[in-house]
């Protein structure tokens, strides 16, 4: 599977996030670590859907998981700037 960096650095928080927690992070939680708007997260999230990237199920909060490989998978890196 082809995918963008920033693509996927968000596969990769949402794999170590669920690996961590044992459920999947928020879009709050998202936006919160890439410093981004939560619109900007939410079509993260919708085009990563589409491309099959994810898995999720419409309306049920923090059901989102990662389908690619484990191993395709890239490292997290540290996002820099200040925290909001």
């Amino acid at each position: 599977m082809t995918f963008t960096d920033r693509q996927g650095q968000f596969l990769a928080f949402i794999h170590l996030y669920r690996k961590l927690h044992r459920q999947s992070p928020s879009e709050k939680e998202l936006a919160q670590y890439f410093r981004l708007s939560p619109p900007s997260v939410h079509s993260m999230i919708i085009k990563l859907d589409q491309l099959g990237l994810i898995a999720r199920e419409a309306g049920v909060a923090r059901s989102v998981y990662v389908v690619v490989a484990e191993d395709a998978i890239p490292d997290l890196e540290q996002v820099e700037g200040p925290p909001w």
